[in-house]
């Protein structure tokens, strides 16, 4: 896969498929307008189409080309934000909820390959939580209890079956789940359109309007119009400031090495290290070996510089636990986004038109939260009552979650600090090829790049969001906005919102 930003990593999802994806030539109305064909915008799409909705899905890339294709896949109800912490920020009725949504999120994800015939390897497998060197062994018999107590199937074993490696006493979750997310998307597409509904992928939507004539217009000029807009774009991109001062970006590593048949068992492993790490297994086609997806390394998005170190340390961790592992094949990052009481925001825009609704806040758990959002949404528009609306609500204010929220504010704010700091480079002379430093002329900062042929390209280093000043990503060859998480091509192009237009050219 050739990934955003040029450099070749090689992502084992690999693309998703989908025929008969034009670009929008004419002005369109609909009863629903959703932006993002990512697992949330998708879900959404089918289920509104399958009760007779017509449905129209804009998406600025080709489908699964955002998180989605980025995702390890782990299916879980055994949430890895712990449920005793649900229970402090939510209340025992809240955690029982959240446990309820994404147990229901993996049952439909089932009914849905089934209905629909989608081969994605989807599986039933059972999910390992076990201690991380240096961590409390006490914490399984709090998450033991909270998590009985939120009606989930768990029991404490002698341990993980990780390989050989003995992770010591671990908390079995059952009935968790595994597939190949981008099969399942490209099934889950073509279901939409087998239900009536309309796909454009290379749609790039500039404004969005609710009320009685709710529309979304795009560069090109063109509108659709609906009874409704749907914005599941990961980071709500018509939001301007309140939904992003309630989340935080952090990018997440992640590896995939080949192990002989065998070695491990089918299972979602975590451990309860901060930043945990993240293991499943995952079969490849012709009877090969079995590739060993492990994750973890997170940190905020713009405030890292050691990003290959950072997949090192993941190759290293893997080797000491599952020696049989070899190098690994298949390396890549995703961008997750951590509301401050840990769970997502699903429901009617803040501030917004009763008519306009978004998706985001995975708190990595996309996959689930991304299909919950469809179940939710879905009702919200078709005016039936839901038992975890209130729980999802974006609204939401919650005073026990107000020390995390101040931190990640705090942190939020040290993307304006280099707008008096010194630059990277003297000159784009210091610039090696296929890397972008930071200059100042004068007053201004520029975001220089390198490309392979020794050409420099000079952009506006401010973000079109807020403007924070933005950071090279070394390993993604992209430009990240450390303040909320917009991303941008070498060239400038908008690669992830909140940010709708690119960085303005300097040269």
């Amino acid at each position: 896969m050739e990934p955003e930003g040029g450099k070749t990593l090689s992502v084992w999802a690999g693309t998703a498929e989908v025929p008969g994806r034009p670009s929008l030539a004419s002005d369109l109305t609909t009863d629903i307008c959703i932006v993002g064909a990512g697992i949330a915008g998708l879900t959404t799409a089918y289920l509104l189409a399958r009760e007779g909705r017509g449905v129209v899905v804009l998406d600025d890339g080709p489908i699964g080309g955002g998180e989605t294709g980025r995702t390890t896949a782990h299916l879980a109800s055994a949430l890895d934000d712990r449920f005793y912490h649900l229970e402090y920020l939510h209340g025992e009725v809240g955690a029982r909820l959240a446990a309820q949504s994404h147990a229901a999120a993996i049952d439909r994800i089932e009914a849905i390959v089934s209905e629909s015939g989608i081969a994605c390897d989807f599986a039933r497998v059972d999910g390992y939580l076990f201690v991380a060197d240096g961590q409390p062994a006490d914490a399984l018999d709090k998450e033991l209890d909270a998590a009985r107590r939120a009606g989930l199937p768990v029991e404490k074993v002698a341990r993980a079956p990780l390989g050989s490696f003995d992770t010591g006493p671990a908390l079995r979750f059952a009935r968790q789940g595994q597939f190949h997310p981008l099969r399942y998307l490209a099934g889950l597409a073509k279901a939409v359109l087998a239900a009536g509904g309309q796909i454009y992928s290379g749609v790039h939507v500039e404004e969005f309007e609710g009320g009685a004539r709710a529309h979304v217009k795009t560069a090109t000029g063109r509108t659709v119009a609906g009874k409704a807009v749907v914005v599941a774009t990961n980071t709500p991109v018509n939001d301007r400031v309140v939904m992003h001062t309630k989340q935080a970006p952090y990018r997440t590593y992640a590896i995939g090495l080949e192990i002989p048949p065998g070695s491990v068992e089918k299972a979602l492993f975590w451990d309860t290290a901060d930043p945990y790490h993240y293991v499943r297994l995952q079969g490849q086609a012709g009877g090969g070996p079995d590739l060993l997806i492990v994750g973890g390394e997170d940190h905020r998005t713009g405030q890292a510089d050691d990003i290959e170190e950072r997949w090192t340390r993941l190759e290293r961790w893997t080797r000491e636990r599952v020696p049989a592992a070899k190098a690994a094949t298949y390396k890549w990052s995703g961008q997750v986004l951590e509301p401050a009481d840990s769970l997502a925001f699903i429901g009617r825009n803040p501030l917004d038109k009763d008519n306009v609704f978004i998706v985001t806040g995975d708190s990595g758990q996309g996959m689930t939260h991304g299909t919950i959002a469809g179940m939710l949404l879905t009702d919200l528009i078709q005016g039936r009552a839901n038992p975890w609306a209130h729980l999802y609500d974006p609204a939401r204010r919650n005073l026990r979650a107000a020390g995390e929220f101040a931190s990640e504010l705090a942190r939020s704010q040290k993307g304006y600090a280099p707008w008096v700091t010194p630059a990277e480079v003297a000159s784009v002379d210091e610039i090696p090829a296929g890397e972008g430093r930071i200059l100042r002329h004068g007053l201004h900062k520029i975001a220089a790049y390198r490309d392979a042929m020794g050409v420099v390209l000079q952009l506006s280093a401010t973000c079109t969001h807020l403007g924070c000043i933005v950071e090279w990503n070394q390993g993604e060859k992209t430009w990240d906005c450390p303040c909320h998480g917009s991303r941008f091509a070498p060239d400038g192009h908008v690669l992830n919102g909140p940010a709708i237009t690119g960085l303005t050219r300097k040269d």
